[in-house]
């Protein structure tokens, strides 16, 4: 149990539950999942009160925006109404994998996933169950790192398992750094927010 009373969750093998773990998204629970750099929590990015939930998981407020992973650029046309030339450059070199960027957001998207300037996070991951669940949910996932505000990242299924959390899929995460950032927002030149799990030069 947590401090808050809640249950932990279930942690189940990712082959087996990869299917109960999107429908569990789509139904607007939370779940934790390994990607190609650490474990992390998902729910609908495009649901206001799953995004909310997810806030409460974590222990945080808004302030510091959920990046999202998506399957394909169509879905991330959801998210981004723009990708400008130098995105589209770091796509062509760098996706599928460890690298989100952000880039002009959509109108209409939950305020926990915009920042200051109207940038949204996103990427499409390298890890095949990582893309697996985006592309069984249908929608784009939140990919924040697994951990309470101020705590560690969970690299492993038992450090992942949060009070909130709906269900954890077991699988190996195969980084050990979180993804690199870069903000690609018209009229400025790129900007690294973090480097992580690919270098870039801007």
């Amino acid at each position: 149990m947590t401090s808050s009373g809640a249950a932990l969750p279930p942690v189940v093998p990712a082959a087996e539950g990869i299917t109960r773990a999107a429908e569990l998204v789509r139904s607007g629970a939370v779940v934790a999942f390994p990607t190609e750099t650490l474990y992390g929590l998902a729910v609908d990015a495009l649901d206001g009160a799953a995004v909310r939930r997810l806030l409460a998981v974590k222990g945080r407020g808004p302030w510091q925006p959920f990046p999202c992973l998506v399957a394909h650029r169509e879905m991330m046309a959801r998210l981004v109404r723009q990708v400008p030339e130098p995105a589209e450059r770091l796509i062509r070199a760098h996706w599928p994998g460890p690298l989100t960027l952000v880039l002009p957001a959509a109108a209409g998207l939950p305020l926990p996933l915009v920042n200051s300037e109207g940038g949204v996070g996103v990427r499409i991951s390298s890890d095949p169950l990582a893309a697996r669940l985006v592309e069984e949910a249908g929608t784009p996932l939140t990919a924040t790192s697994a951990n309470l505000s101020g705590r560690p990242p969970a690299r492993t299924a038992e450090e992942a398992r949060l009070g909130g959390v709906a269900l954890v899929l077991d699988g190996a995460t195969r980084g050990a750094l979180a993804s690199t950032v870069v903000e690609v927002m018209p009229g400025r030149p790129p900007r690294v927010i973090r480097q992580g799990g690919v270098v870039i030069k801007v």
